[in-house]
């Protein structure tokens, strides 16, 4: 059975509004009504309301006195207001206390009637339409899945499957999340096709329908501005997957301006290790290792695999004879984020500011080794919530807003995303083999072919070895790799977790942004 909506309408002439009153019963709402606003604001303190209508203009206590003592009251009721006047100032105040709407005397009963609705049904309407369009156009995207032939069809499907979680998010979808997630599956199907069909043909130099990979980032997006002399403060959020740059994106609406939106692909492993540094080399693993043998580490060797970011950077600009002032900062804390806060006017004397921000990356972890964590983003829609709440209280947002009041270019990109992983598939390998679950490098690995993407000769896709004999398998969909030795275990603790380094639209198609500032003097 439905709930009874329950409205009070206070207004010093109510006796006159008897006709809405009675439209409003016949209609199915129940209606209590109140004299002045004394009398109003005990009806509220003693009884629960959906909706308030308000009147502005009575004697005693007005309606703008009476709204904000509602609002201390009972903050989250919608209050609507009407009057008699059309004054700005009155409509601005009124406004400014968090009014749900406001009509302007005389009302007829289907302003009354829509009001009502917008602001008590509209959730439930929203959230019907967003389904029902959904459930329209789920057909004509699995076409589109099918049907895929090029990088370009894959970004466009990825990018329907990232606005329509957003959507369902914000809508009570009575399971269609589930029927999205087997989408997204069938979706990660085709894609892992899809790259084993193609990938390697991207680092043929003849080929003209290769994406934008990892290592030409700078070259393509950041360079042609510096050249142009424009100051540009490049931020890289690790592990910053497309849907949660569309969550922080409106934090960012009242300082920057997106030129443009772009998906951009990252090599494989999709792992920091390979990604991060190829995109500041400007070369691909193999390339790094040929060139800088004394700065590439293998997985199994000891020691930090990101510590020469910077050195990388000012070797891709001393190859290619640029000169830019530089500065490279790498947040991994809250002390590194306040400092760089606090240094905020030191930046702007650099023609190229590279920052990475860790925190994505940091939460991913912590999500699998915190149980508390995996409670707090127990799924996606609070794993994007949980970034949004980050992002809105970060130093860097305050950076963003520092940066906001000059003419500068904001580039905000990643260098891979991450897949919550479900499937365990067994791979037997010896202490050689590197232990990431998205993706092993080994001599002696045994697994099913048939379940991973095979690397015999990892030099076709300009990754280096370690060993004549090494190789690589890449897992794809929401599979992860998992040794015979204590399976269930391992299966049981992985499963549910964010992971990189393989094969999924999530982990490879990410975000990279050209934004200018709005509010620049």
């Amino acid at each position: 059975m439905d709930k009874v909506i329950k409205i009070l309408w206070v207004d010093d002439e109510i006796d006159l509004l008897k006709p809405y009153i009675l439209f409003l019963k016949g209609k199915g709402f129940l209606v209590e009504t109140a004299h002045n606003g004394d009398d109003g604001i005990s009806m509220v303190e003693e009884q629960d309301f959906d909706l308030i209508f308000l009147d502005e203009n009575m004697p005693g206590l007005s309606g703008l006195e009476t709204l904000s003592r509602i609002k201390m009251i009972r903050s989250a009721v919608p209050v609507v207001m009407i009057t008699k006047s059309e004054a700005e100032d009155i409509m601005e105040e009124a406004i400014g206390s968090k009014i749900a709407d406001y009509l302007i005397k005389p009302v007829n009963p289907n302003q009354i009637l829509l009001s009502i609705k917008k602001n008590i049904d509209t959730k439930r309407l929203v959230s019907e339409k967003t389904t029902s369009v959904y459930q329209t156009q789920f057909s004509q995207i699995s076409v589109k899945i099918n049907s895929a032939r090029t990088y370009e069809d894959w970004v466009e499907i990825y990018r329907l499957l990232c606005y329509w979680e957003l959507e369902l998010d914000q809508s009570s979808h009575d399971g269609m999340d589930e029927v999205l997630l087997m989408q997204k599956s069938e979706a990660n199907l085709g894609w892992a096709r899809f790259i084993k069909a193609n990938y390697k043909s991207w680092f043929d130099p003849k080929n003209e329908e290769k994406p934008l990979l990892s290592p030409n980032v700078l070259t393509t997006k950041v360079f042609p501005l510096l050249d142009k002399g424009e100051k540009v403060f490049f931020l890289l959020i690790d592990n910053l997957r497309f849907d949660q740059w569309k969550i922080i994106e409106s934090s960012l609406s009242d300082l920057l301006k997106v030129e443009s939106e772009e998906l951009y692909c990252s090599i494989l492993p999709t792992a920091t290790q390979y990604s991060r540094n190829a995109m500041f080399a400007g070369l691909m693993p193999l390339e790094i290792n040929n060139i800088y043998n004394d700065v590439w580490l293998f997985d199994e060797d000891e020691g930090g695999k990101n510590l020469k970011e910077k050195e990388l950077l000012e070797k891709q600009l001393a190859r290619m004879g640029k000169n830019y002032k530089i500065r490279y900062e790498k947040v991994n804390n809250l002390k590194a984020g306040k400092k760089l806060l606090d240094s905020v006017s030191d930046l702007l004397e650099y023609d190229l500011n590279v920052i990475v921000y860790n925190f994505v990356d940091m939460l991913s972890h912590a999500r699998t080794e915190m149980e508390m964590i995996r409670e707090l983003a127990n799924n996606e829609s609070a794993y994007r919530s949980l970034t949004s709440s980050w992002f809105r209280h970060s130093h860097l947002l305050e950076v963003i807003r520092l940066l906001s009041k000059q003419n500068i270019k904001v580039i905000i990109t990643t260098d891979h995303g991450a897949i919550r992983v479900n499937n365990a598939v067994r791979v037997l390998g010896d202490r050689q083999t590197s232990t990431n679950l998205r993706y092993k490098l080994g001599r002696n690995m045994d697994y099913n072919p048939k379940e991973v993407y095979e690397i015999k000769v990892p030099e076709e896709i300009h990754l280096p070895k370690p060993n004549i004999s090494s190789k690589f398998i890449f897992a794809t969909n929401d599979d992860f790799l998992v040794y015979p030795n204590n399976f269930n275990h391992f299966a049981n603790y992985y499963r549910n977790t964010f992971q990189h380094g393989g094969i999924s639209l999530e982990e490879m198609l990410i975000p990279i942004v050209t934004l200018s500032t709005l509010n620049y003097e």
